[in-house]
């Protein structure tokens, strides 16, 4: 339970300090209204409803597929993403077969795909 929490905190710390850093953000709270258009935030919103049914994996794959336009919104949104589905508590992950370290994964992924990795390494040397 406490390396759960301890993840949890680590990835929260995480998301806010690449928004802080890449797009001068500084929120406690991140969520779709910091996304600059109403389309991308319908999509961003139209994941989070998958991720709440337990479709988390579904969502992920189609996160991933909006890299093909290939611009710091997407970044942002990938962000907002895990900062949503981070904030989970341990027994929805795990009844919908995900984890903590895939979502660490998954943020690493889109900060090695945006190459600001240092940033992410920093925070996850510990793990």
């Amino acid at each position: 339970m406490f390396e759960q929490d301890y993840i949890m905190r680590l990835i929260r710390e995480l998301i806010r300090a690449i928004l802080k850093l890449c797009f001068n953000i500084d929120t406690e709270a991140p969520g779709p209204d910091l996304l600059e258009s109403e389309e991308e935030q319908n999509i961003l919103n139209s994941l989070f409803d998958k991720i709440d049914q337990g479709n988390i994996n579904d969502a992920e794959n189609e996160l991933f597929e909006l890299t093909s336009n290939d611009d710091g919104q997407k970044l942002k949104m990938a962000l907002l993403f895990y900062s949503y589905l981070n904030d989970k508590d341990d027994a929805f992950l795990e009844e919908h077969h995900f984890s903590r370290e895939e979502i660490q994964q998954g943020v690493q992924d889109w900060v090695n795909l945006y190459n600001i990795t240092g940033i992410a390494e920093s925070f996850l040397s510990d793990l």
